[in-house]
This record gives structure tokens, sequence and C-alpha cells, in this order.
């Protein structure tokens, strides 16, 4: 039985997949992204969600054959790696695991674990790829100063956009209705007080109202438009600077797939796809990273599994 887990901006979503590809369960926790609150919410975390998933799947834990662990911030804090590393063990009592960023998971997902490139926009904005056994990743810079695309990086451009709005540095359009209802504001500066002061800048409140920003531009906001469309060239920048970093032939059409929630939105998807040339090969994603995270365990233990074997998906609990 092989274990994977995939901890997002906003949730870790757990799965087991049998050897013949079926998914046997599933289930999900908060998200183990640390840098907030401390290294001490991971283990509690993962201990939950994956005592949860054998319970739903009938096993024990040492009835896992191998897992792989898709943390968010993995690789980018050295001096957390030891500490990311051994944690798992004592969840599992075993060392029959391996940790990485949450990116793989993606990757693994969206591609079926085959050569080629993905780029997840959610919370945050990352790329990874592989090319015959070389290993890339780009962007995942933060919040403060990258993540380019993401679902926060979408919502400060909305909310510098209203606040120019409203001073009428930009022509006001549906962003500012749409704002002031999400944030329930009883006047126009009271977005300080909702944004910094209680929810003191949280980086998963703040990534919400990149739906805000969406839904104006569903109801013709240009501006609103234009930030999704610039999310969306973003993105495929990633992708073309993957492509020369990991060799792939000039005339080979690579593959390219995309998971996260901000690719939900129509605006960005087709900004996306408008902007990579006809050197690339766009597939919709096959499965959710969390799948992707247990195929990934699978090859990490000599067992590797296709995406088209993969069945009887089970319900992931809301």
């Amino acid at each position: 039985m092989f274990l994977g887990v995939d901890g997002g901006g906003t949730k870790t979503a757990f799965c087991l997949v049998d050897l013949d590809g079926r998914v046997v369960a599933e289930a999900r926790t908060a998200s183990v992204y640390y840098l907030s609150e401390g290294l001490q919410i991971v283990e509690p975390l993962l201990a939950e969600g994956i005592g949860a998933v054998c319970g739903a799947g009938g096993i024990s834990v040492p009835d896992i054959t191998y897992a792989f662990f898709g943390l968010p911030a993995y690789g980018e804090i050295s001096a957390d790696l030891p500490e990311l590393d051994a944690l798992p063990a004592r969840v599992l009592g075993t060392a029959n695991y391996r940790c990485g960023n949450d990116m793989i998971c993606g990757w693994a997902g969206s591609l079926g674990a085959v050569d080629g490139i993905n780029v997840v926009a959610g919370t945050g904005s990352i790329a990874y790829g592989e090319n015959e056994g070389r290993q890339w990743r780009g962007g995942g810079w933060s919040e403060l100063f990258g993540d380019e695309g993401s679902g926060y990086w979408v919502a400060i451009q909305g909310l510098n956009a209203f606040s120019r709005m409203v001073d009428g540095r930009l022509p006001a359009g549906p962003l500012v209705a749409e704002m002031r209802q999400a944030l329930g504001l009883a006047a126009d500066f009271d977005a300080i007080d909702v944004v910094v002061n209680q929810w003191h800048g949280d980086r998963g409140k703040v990534a919400t109202l990149s739906k805000v920003v969406a839904r104006a531009a569903d109801a013709g906001d240009a501006v609103a438009t234009g930030v999704l469309r610039e999310a969306g060239r973003e993105l495929a920048l990633l992708v073309d600077v993957g492509r020369k970093a990991l060799e792939f032939d000039a005339a080979q059409r690579v593959p390219v797939s995309y998971s996260g929630g901000m690719f939900g939105s129509a605006h960005v998807l087709a900004s996306f796809r408008d902007a990579l040339s006809l050197e690339y090969d766009l597939r919709e994603p096959l499965l959710e990273p969390h799948i992707g995270a247990a195929l990934y365990a699978a090859r990490l233990h000599g067992h590797p599994l296709r995406a088209e074997q993969v069945h009887s998906t089970a319900s992931l609990p809301r």
C-alpha cells in the first residue's frame, strides 16, 4: 500500500493506493504550511491524517509499503530539512518514505509522473519538471517577493486595484463592490483593519481574495481581467525557463500541465495557454496532487504505476 501526502497552502490531503492502482482511501487535515506557526504543527497534523486515511482504508500504519510526503516550503530553509526529513518516521515507525516539496505532487499527478513540466498556482506558485533524470524547480520565492500568478499575488494586485479605484486613480469597476462585500466593509478604509489587523496578513486568508478578483473579471472588470491574464503570462514564463534548464530537445513538444485553484479561472488558463508556443503539448491534469504523491511513492519503491491504472477513486472528505 502506497501513501501519498500533498501539503498545500490551505489543506493537507492524504491517500492510499494499492499495488494495482486502486485508490483505497482519502483524507485531509489543515495545512502543514509551518512558516507562520512553527515546525511543531507538522507532526500532529501528519499523525492525524495518516490515522484517518488508514482508518478509512481499513489498514494499520505498518501496512504502508512506502510513502511520499510533499511538504510546502520543503527545501527553502536548509536548517529545517533534518527535522522535516525525520518527522514522518515518528508517525510511520519506519524509514520507508521520502520527503520533498509539494510541487512534486502536482507534477506527478498532472502528468502521471512522466517527463515534462507542471506549474502549480494555488495559494503560492511554483513549477517543477523532469527530463531523463534531470530535475528542475522554478518560482516559489514566497509571497513577499515572488509567487507571481498565485492566489496570494492575484489577491494583492486586486487589493491594490481596489485602493486605486476608491481613490480615483483608476476608473471604478465591479471589483469595488465585490471587494466591499467580501471584506464586509462599513467604510473603504476598513480594508486595512480587516487585512492587516484582523487577518494579520495571513497568507491563506489573503489568497482567498483572488476569488473576488475572478468574480469581478467575470462581471466585466477590465482591470481584474488584466490581473488574471498577467498571472497566466507569469506562469507560462516558468515553463519557458524550465524547458531550457531541463535541456529538452529543440524539436520536442514538451508535455506541460498545471494544478492549483488559480487555473480554475478561465482567464488565467486562457492566458497561460496563449502564452505557450507550439513547442509545448499542454495537457489537462490527469490526477489530483495527493494521488500523484502516491504514484511517486510507488515509483520510488520500484513499483511504478501509470496514471491510467488509477481507478475507483474515493471521495475526499469535505
